[in-house]
């Protein structure tokens, strides 16, 4: 019996030279728009490669952080933020709208989606933008439990649950930091055998597109969750 569907989805749009090698795995691609990576040929490019393979686009903001790949706590000024964030999805809806694409989701990125789990003035940020940045709002993607999930749930938001096969998990739910030791998981047979203790929590897993060998990994997550009996949302044989 095939459990219900669940997605796998990528940061893409990122630099990482795997992008159209993980199109052929995933179910949906969030995609830098300028924060910590990505320029409006960057999106264009990865908006079409998504949507020529039928996967959802979504918006993938960050800090401004390019020297650290959005992946430093910043102390940036809610006003500023939210300033910056917004237009970093729209920035992105604009290069949909051009390519005929609809921007399915927001999933923050690296040191702001990590805040914005235990913040609940991020939460809130994130929200906000996630309901009036484009001309229909965005369902977020929030791990499961966390200040964004519950935010954006009471705001009427729909929350799409996310895991992660390439990352460490804290006993509270929340990811375990880069900078620890096995952080960051890279063997994909482990990746394999853990999606059935992960997939029943969670309504899509993420692959990140800058994790040293992410095809194996985005494999090995897809190969796990066929055989735990899920099928994928959207996708068909590949």
């Amino acid at each position: 019996m095939t459990a219900r569907p669940i997605g796998l989805n990528a940061d893409l749009g990122e630099g990482a030279g795997s992008d159209d090698d993980l199109l052929a795995l995933v179910t949906a691609a969030s995609i830098a728009c300028g924060g910590h990576a990505g320029d409006p040929a960057s999106m264009r490019t990865a908006v079409r490669a998504a949507a020529d393979r039928g996967v959802a686009v979504g918006a993938h903001p960050s800090y401004l952080d390019r020297d650290g790949f959005g992946r430093r706590d910043l102390a940036v000024p809610l006003v500023e933020l939210r300033r910056q964030v917004l237009a970093q999805v729209r920035d992105l809806g604009r290069v949909a709208d051009d390519a005929g694409v609809a921007v399915t989701h927001l999933k923050a990125h690296g040191a702001l989606y990590n805040a914005a789990m235990v913040r609940a003035d991020l939460a809130l940020l994130l929200t906000e933008v996630a309901a009036t940045a484009l001309a229909t709002p965005l369902p977020v993607y929030a791990l499961p439990g966390s200040a964004l999930a519950t935010t954006a749930d009471e705001a009427g938001l729909p929350v799409v649950r996310e895991g992660f096969a390439d990352r460490a998990v804290r006993p509270d739910g929340t990811l375990v930091p880069r900078s620890e030791p096995g952080a960051v998981l890279r063997d994909a047979a482990e990746v394999r055998g853990r999606m059935a203790i992960l997939a029943p929590l969670v309504d899509t897993v993420c692959v990140h597109g800058d994790t040293p060998g992410a095809l194996l990994i985005a494999r090995a997550a897809r190969d796990g969750l066929v055989d735990a009996g899920y099928g994928l949302v959207g996708a068909g044989p590949r």
